[in-house]
């Protein structure tokens, strides 16, 4: 199995287009707020003191689940195009099982998912650090890691849920095209959940999206929020949080970092046993050479 996880990150690695285009989600919602969002998110809340310094970790945020979204999925299509290829089905004759050829794909994924967040994290953090002198604070990067471990883990079942019946390159192009679209608006970055509908705050409570980005921008903007809140009203303070998505509110229940990573656990539960429940059918389907 060893063997198949260093071909497929050689195989993801060195297609330097296919790199660019997974990236691709998370670099339109970066260039959209630098020259649309980011003004208009100032303005409304010109009364906090050093609004672009939160509003810069807030971005990074939502960024980085939009990476973890879009690059697991993008290593994952490398699956699609061996069963297209029939090398799935060829696999499946030699010594390794089929769930071991299906765990090599899924932690490939996950691989690719936590080295191409921490690429985006540093890349954002540093041309914040040159354009605006926002701190890179080296002390948050184990929290950061283990966000994006996580990350990784339920956008990579997630992802290999959607794909378990995909024999097709063509079926991928068009999955991969609503989850890249929708991945900005679910994880809150397009637009922030708090001027949205209701109906739509509800839809993208449903999701997993939501929940991991509140994670990161809890830990990216902690101290930040604590400086530029001081000494505004605390009802100021939780009006921003929620409006910004990072806080999010369950059943008027301010949800805490730890019950967005349960919330986060629960999800990556429920679709784990999912897959597992298909994985004899998508088998069936997956390695037929007809």
């Amino acid at each position: 199995m060893n063997g198949l996880i260093y071909r497929n990150l050689k195989i993801y690695f060195s297609d330097k287009s296919g790199i660019f285009f997974s990236l691709m989600g998370a670099m339109i919602s970066f260039v959209l707020y630098l020259i649309f969002l980011s003004q208009n998110m100032i303005h409304s809340w010109s009364s906090v003191p050093d609004t672009k310094l939160l509003l810069d970790p807030w971005l990074i945020g939502g960024t980085m689940t939009i990476t973890a979204i879009t690059t697991t999925l993008s290593s994952l299509s490398l699956m699609v195009q061996d069963r297209e290829k029939n090398v799935l089905a060829d696999l499946n004759l030699t010594d390794i099982s089929f769930l071991g050829i299906q765990f090599s794909y899924l932690i490939t994924a996950m691989i690719v998912g936590v080295v191409m967040q921490l690429i985006m994290y540093f890349m954002m953090s540093g041309y914040f650090l040159i354009a605006d002198k926002s701190a890179l604070n080296l002390q948050l990067l184990p929290q950061i890691l283990g966000i994006a471990i996580l990350s990784s883990f339920i956008w990579t079942i997630f992802n290999l849920l959607l794909l378990s019946f995909a024999k097709k390159v063509d079926t991928l192009g068009k999955i991969a095209t609503i989850v890249g679209t929708a991945s900005g608006f679910l994880a809150g970055v397009y637009m922030p959940i708090g001027v949205l509908p209701t109906s739509v705050q509800n839809v993208m409570k449903y999701t997993p999206a939501l929940y991991n980005t509140a994670m990161y921008r809890n830990v990216l903007m902690q101290s930040q929020l604590q400086a530029s809140f001081k000494n505004l009203p605390s009802n100021i303070a939780n009006e921003f949080k929620e409006t910004m998505g990072i806080s999010v509110k369950l059943n008027q229940h301010v949800l805490t970092i730890q019950q967005d990573m349960l919330i986060i656990v629960a999800f990556a539960v429920v679709i784990t046993l999912l897959v597992i429940l298909i994985s004899k059918i998508s088998r069936r389907v997956v390695i037929s050479k007809e």
